[in-house]
């Protein structure tokens, strides 16, 4: 399995613009429970985005009635706030939270 992702290459990319440095999780004893914090957060904003597109997914596909697109979309702008106050509780910003995978590239979509 090892020798699988050695073999990965990264995502390629835009020719002339810089590399920027990964944003990975630290590993320092004293900055352990905001490191933990960010790595949940990360989690959450990442379940988010999926629930988001798996609602888009049913929005257009005509599943829902005009009311559930309304909740739906309430809710969704609902959660989104609160990630933002919590990111910003903890002086985080959402774009803090993606996390770069290695070869695999970022965890969550630009």
């Amino acid at each position: 399995m090892a020798d699988a992702f050695r073999l990965l290459q990264a995502p390629p990319g835009t020719p002339g613009e810089p590399r920027t440095p990964a944003r990975r999780i630290r590993t320092d004893p004293d900055t352990v429970g905001e490191d933990l914090l960010k790595l949940v957060l990360t989690l959450v904003e990442l379940l988010r985005q999926l629930i988001e597109r798996q609602a888009l997914r049913r929005v257009d596909s005509g599943d829902l009635t005009d009311e559930q697109e309304e909740e739906l979309g309430a809710t969704l702008l609902a959660l989104h706030d609160r990630m933002t106050e919590l990111c910003a509780e903890h002086g985080y910003a959402l774009e803090d939270l993606n996390l770069d995978l290695g070869p695999l590239g970022p965890l969550l979509p630009p």
